[in-house]
């Protein structure tokens, strides 16, 4: 896998209009364009509708990589439990189906813990026998943990970005990412960029009882298979947040004939008083 580039326009998650800032985003598209689906969906119903579609995704468990900030540790959930946290973990997982993580040990907030959930909703197709080497890259940030914790729900939406609109600028050590603005739709921003593959969403909602969450709150607790790690993999880091110009969009380095992933976010805060997550 190519290094990854992470970039955010806009000092704070929300702070600047999409619209705004990516030629060729969401304000060009052509009169009368429809969308069916949009980011607040409830989970697992995008990559349902994905799966009627047919083709080569139905069973196919695609490699994904799931980094945390230093210090946290992810733990997915098998047989209706949580395994042991890791920094972090490499999987295959299904398309269509919602997959409950646990966050733990997040850095200055003792205690705590935060429960995504992990939505793919598209696969990759990289060269012949060498999918466990080319994972979507689905990256936790430190940010983003802060917002849940705070009752706002996050969405994260990863892409592979389409290679003809990719800078040609270095890549870097972190996935390059960039908030959308108000009212904006992640899925819907992604969609003008590239193809979206995994929508990440967390918020405020933690079991009643962590050891034994439930099978609904697990969505089943749909079945994984565990890769190998990668060799010599360094630990996750938040670095400092890079700036972009203010015309454009989130860069990738491609990889294979698709290109690399990079996440479009959003928060927004909880609703009548109730958890942000789900």
């Amino acid at each position: 896998m190519a290094n990854r580039r992470r970039w955010t326009l806009g000092a704070a998650a929300a702070a600047l209009a999409a619209a705004l800032l990516l030629p060729g985003s969401v304000a060009a598209q052509p009169p009368g364009v429809h969308y069916q689906h949009h980011g607040y969906m409830p989970p697992g119903a995008i990559g349902q509708y994905q799966l009627q579609r047919g083709g080569p995704i139905p069973g196919y468990f695609q490699p994904v990589e799931i980094t945390a900030p230093s210090g946290a540790r992810i733990a997915l959930a098998e047989n209706g439990r949580f395994t042991p946290g890791a920094p972090s973990v490499r999987v295959g997982l299904l398309i269509g189906q919602v997959y409950r993580l646990r966050i733990t040990n997040i850095p200055l907030a003792a205690g705590e813990e935060v429960y995504p959930t992990l939505e793919l909703i598209d696969r990759t197709y990289p060269p012949p026998g060498e999918h466990a080497a080319f994972p979507i890259q689905v990256e936790i940030a430190d940010d983003d943990l802060r917002h849940a914790l705070a009752g706002r729900f996050v969405v994260r939406v990863t892409y592979l970005e389409d290679p003809q609109r990719a800078l040609p600028v270095a890549s870097g050590p972190q996935q390059e990412w960039f908030d959308v603005g108000p009212g904006d739709d992640p899925l819907l921003v992604a969609d003008a960029l590239g193809r979206p593959v995994a929508i990440l969403r967390m918020g405020s909602r933690v079991p009643s009882n962590p050891d034994e969450p439930g099978l609904a709150f697990l969505y089943g607790c749909p079945p994984l298979v565990r890769l190998p790690p990668r060799d010599n993999q360094p630990a996750p880091e938040t670095g400092a947040r890079l700036s972009a110009p203010a015309n454009a969009w989130a860069p990738a380095t491609p990889w294979g004939a698709a290109g690399s992933p990079g996440p479009a976010t959003t928060w927004m805060p909880a609703a009548n008083g109730q958890p942000g997550g789900r």
